[in-house]
């Protein structure tokens, strides 16, 4: 589990940037004060922007550097007008992060993928795992309990707002979700079990869609979507594989394939 020490922090009155564990392939942000809106952007090494919506002020949320190692820049925003969507500089910060080790990054919990020791979708991991032999056996039992238990949200895809955070333990109580919950529960529930799971998003074809990584001792990265057939892994995508994607879809990846555009 992540956590803030306190050993190396940014701080004004407001706000705590915890970069004690950026070998850990994380940081921690605390914000204090009563900005309606707030926005947290990391830049990575390869000048890839991240941005996040703000929220649980006065508790710790977890970021990931998913740039890996390299020099790292960290804004705070705060809204200086609503109406006109004009935000103002809070903190700003840079920092040289050198990861350790690039795997153990994606075994942590963050803002995206979000669970903890008591989490619902780390039991239900757990339940799943046991009896498995292998990784990949943890991979395929997980992986097929999401696709044949959580419809999609068709309803909730069309209003969904922007800068939605998904929370595993609701996709798993409701049985629902879009893209973006498929990936994040199975993600939680594979990180959980020590299994490497990047969640990314990106685009097939035009599309904005959500698909997920993840890493086995005796295959190494397995991607794209997945259908498993008992003996190989062909594609990795839980919505798709649930019968949830369109033929555009299917046939816009065929011709385009998946683009990744950010890693959490």
């Amino acid at each position: 589990m992540p956590e803030a020490p306190g050993v190396e922090v940014y701080e004004s009155d407001e706000i705590s940037l915890d970069v004690s564990n950026t070998s850990e392939g994380y940081v921690m942000l605390n914000y204090n004060g009563s900005n309606p809106k707030v926005k947290f952007q990391i830049t990575t090494p390869e000048d890839v922007t991240y941005t996040y919506q703000v929220t649980g002020y006065g508790d710790y949320q977890v970021y990931p550097l998913s740039g890996g190692s390299g020099n790292y820049s960290f804004t705070v925003y705060e809204v200086a007008s609503e109406e006109e969507n004009l935000y103002a500089v809070a903190m700003a910060q840079e920092e040289s992060v050198s990861i350790t080790d690039e795997l153990r990054l994606f075994l942590y919990p963050n803002y995206y993928v979000d669970f903890n020791a008591s989490s619902a979708c780390v039991k239900k991991g757990e339940e799943l795992a046991e009896g498995c032999d292998t990784d990949l056996d943890v991979v395929s039992s997980v992986y097929n309990y999401v696709i044949k238990n959580i419809e999609y949200d068709y309803d909730k895809a069309e209003t969904v707002q922007s800068g939605y955070a998904p929370y595993p333990d609701d996709t798993l109580a409701s049985g629902t979700g879009i893209c973006f919950d498929y990936a994040s529960l199975m993600s939680s529930m594979l990180r959980s079990q020590e299994i490497p799971t990047r969640l990314e998003v990106g685009y097939v074809g035009d599309l904005y869609h959500a698909w997920i990584s993840c890493y086995v001792d005796d295959a190494g990265w397995v991607d794209d979507i997945i259908v498993f057939d008992g003996n190989s892994w062909t594609m990795m995508d839980p919505t798709m594989a649930a019968g949830s994607g369109s033929k555009e879809v299917l046939r816009l990846q065929k011709e385009s394939g998946y683009i990744t555009k950010y890693m959490y």
